[in-house]
């Protein structure tokens, strides 16, 4: 099985719908900041929390659907992204990757940002058509040169950095679509220029439903997008010192725990 990330009071109306991580009380006692964690060899949830593992889906990739990617997915998701789109994914981190994947798996053309050298070599492999430096040039511009001067249809924000919140919105064509998954601090954006004379439509996106994970496992099931390919680091418990450090040092896939 695998775990819905997050268990609220179960019974007021958002964990009604299957999102408890928007429980009306806060009653959240598994995942979010201050819940029971699963770097562990054992953890107790709510026997509705769990979902079934897909035979042709291993432990690893289950852990990363029912996370990371998953949240990148049902950002995209909300923005019905398709083979009539080109989106820039900002940010090339477990959750950004797991964008480009997605958005690939979905038919889209995808455009892959990051300020680091690795993380865009992981998004090249994992099918990105385009990679943007922004610490070399000037991602909107660059987003511009490659759509033909139109902008992107369809950006994702997983990164949190402000001015890669700002950035998301200026790359947009007319009619664009954007979603936020990162968490971050404030920026500033021109709602004139940006969004009310772009028509543009603005999402904001945190993790999933129950109902979507299933939905999402389903995804990935019948694309068969390499979800193995995201996972470039793995760890036993006992490294979790070693393991944290290399996490914050911001140059890594998925990284996972692997129990013994």
């Amino acid at each position: 099985v695998i775990c819905h990330h997050y268990a609220g009071c179960g019974v007021c109306e958002n964990c009604a719908m299957g999102y408890e991580q928007l429980c009306v009380h806060g009653r959240i006692t598994f995942g979010g900041g201050t819940g029971h964690g699963a770097n562990a060899d054992y953890i107790v949830v709510p026997s509705r929390s769990l979902v079934i593992l897909d035979d042709e889906l291993s432990f690893e990739e289950g852990a990363a659907i029912s996370c990371g990617t998953g949240t990148a997915w049902n950002g995209l998701k909300k923005m019905e992204i398709s083979g009539r789109d080109i989106v820039a994914v900002f940010g090339q981190g477990p959750v950004g990757a797991s964008g480009t994947l997605s958005a690939k798996a979905m038919g889209a053309r995808v455009i892959a940002v990051d300020v680091v050298p690795e993380r865009l070599a992981l998004a090249t492999e994992l099918g990105a058509d385009h990679v943007i430096n922004p610490s070399e040039v000037d991602a909107v511009a660059a987003i511009r040169e490659l759509t033909g001067g139109l902008g992107a249809t369809a950006t994702l924000e997983t990164s949190g950095n402000p001015q890669a919140r700002q950035q998301v919105l200026e790359c947009l064509r007319p009619f664009g679509r954007c979603c936020y998954v990162g968490i971050g601090g404030p920026a500033e954006i021109d709602f004139n220029r940006d969004v009310i004379f772009k028509v543009a439509t603005i999402f904001g996106s945190w993790t999933f439903s129950k109902a979507e994970l299933i939905e999402i496992e389903r995804f990935f099931v019948e694309t068969k997008a390499p979800l193995n390919k995201l996972i470039t680091h793995r760890y036993r418990l006992d490294q979790a010192v070693e393991a944290f450090k290399e996490f914050e040092a911001s140059k890594t896939g998925k990284c996972v725990f692997v129990m013994d």
